[in-house]
This record gives structure tokens, sequence and C-alpha cells, in this order.
């Protein structure tokens, strides 16, 4: 794995399999999130490609979010701003990709790595996959990535998560919630269902499935503007010095 990270796509019988990775449990630094949303665009304009899947390396956490080493780092709006950008890059990816995307959440996942696993059409997730909206705790507030959650799981559940943002929520109560829609016990299980609707989808009609997808998002034509509108709240509210000092007592842990 590189120090820096790295996104990666495979295809295999019409299958688009996207790993992303990072050292620092699958967090995601602003060149992460945009070749994710690069690699997503990509796919779904690839005609090899009839179905993607998402997942992320490792046996650890699925995701831990936002980097916090770039977080402590922006010192301006604008920079703030366009790293905020990257989380609504790539949940408009994947709401405007052509193709149906099936998420694997194999652990753990925090703030934008929830935001992902919201934005798939049809996520699965491995038992003990914990979910947390920190973003308050920061000094934030789960901004970008809300709309998509809030989609996936509805008003109070969102609420419950973005308000209480210490707490970690467990696999079964996100599966109830509507946040994942299988959850299994073991990584086999998990892989093996995983693959079958893939293999089911990748023989179904792209044309059907595409149409579905439009279906599925409807109503979320403006997210492009509402995202940025979102990123620009963050960029302000990084700049803080409530959160300056909240990543700075949390990195001396």
């Amino acid at each position: 794995m590189s120090s820096n990270g790295n996104v990666e796509l495979a295809i295999t019988s019409n299958i688009g399999t996207i790993e992303f990775s990072h050292p620092k449990g699958n967090s995601l630094p602003g060149a992460i999130l945009r070749k994710l949303a690069n690699t997503i665009d990509d796919a779904g304009n690839n005609n090899e490609i009839k179905v993607i899947v998402i997942k992320s390396s490792g046996e650890g956490a699925f995701c831990a979010g936002a980097s916090f080493d770039e977080l402590i780092a922006i010192e301006d709006f604008d920079t703030g701003k366009q790293f905020f950008m990257g989380f609504a890059l790539v949940l408009n990816a994947m709401r405007t990709c052509p193709k149906l995307i099936i998420v694997r959440v194999h652990g753990k996942t925090v703030g934008g790595g929830v935001g992902i696993a919201s934005a798939g059409d049809y996520t699965f997730a491995k038992k003990g996959a914990s979910v947390k909206l920190s973003e308050l705790a920061l000094g934030i507030g789960p901004f970008v990535v809300g709309p998509a959650v809030e989609r996936a799981v509805g008003t109070s559940a969102f609420s419950a998560m973005a308000v209480d943002a210490t707490n970690w929520y467990d696999s079964t109560w996100a599966t109830q919630k509507g946040l994942f829609n299988q959850e299994f016990e073991t990584t086999e299980e998990l892989d093996s269902a995983v693959e079958t609707l893939a293999i089911q989808l990748s023989k179904s009609s792209p044309e059907a499935m595409q149409e579905l997808k439009l279906v599925l998002w409807k109503g979320t034509e403006h997210w492009d503007d509402l995202l940025e509108q979102r990123a620009e709240v963050s960029g302000r509210l990084v700049l803080s010095d409530y959160t300056k000092n909240f990543i700075t007592q949390f990195k001396k842990k």
C-alpha cells in the first residue's frame, strides 16, 4: 500500500471493482477523493463495465473519514472548500454514474466513509461494521455527506448520528435504518453476497439498470449546487480554533 494511498480499478467479467486504500485506516485525503471520483466517472463511461463494486483494502476500518493531517493544515477558506469538495465530487460521481454501484463495507466507517456507504445503490456490510458521523465533535458537522446519509436512513436516524457525534452505531442498527441492505457474520459470506449480486447485475440489461438508477436518485438533481454550498460551510468552520485544538489534542492521544 502506498504511503499516500491509492485507488485502483480492476475489470473482471463486466464487473468493475474500485478499491481505495490508505495506510491510516483507509482515510480520505483530497488527492484520494479526487482520484476516487474520477475513477467512478471512468468506470461509468467504460462500456466493458456493466456494474461497479466499491470497496477498501485490508481487514481493519472500511474508512476513517477525512484526513486529519490535511484538515489541520487548512489555513484559508478556499483551501477548506476545495478539500470538502472532494467528498462532494465522490458522492455526485456515485449519484450520476449510469451504472449501479454495490458498496462492500467490511469494517468500521466514519464521516465521509458513511457517505460512500449511503450512496451505494446496494450496500453490503460485515457485522461489526459500526458507523459514526464524528464531524460535530470536530466543530464542523456532516454537511457534505448529510444529504446522502439522510436519503438512506431518513431524517430521524440521520439526526441521531449527526447530533450524537461521539457514539458508534452498530451494523445491525445501520441495517435496520437502511444504511446497509444486508449484513453478514463473516468476510467470506460478505464477499460471496457481493459477488453473487455483481454477477447477477452484470448479466442484466444495461439500459434497464440505467433507467432504474435515474428512478432511484430522483429528486437529487440539485446536488451539484447543494453539496458545493455544504462544502463552503465546512470550509469556513474548519478554520475555527475549536477544530484546530480538537484535532491537535486528538493526534496527541
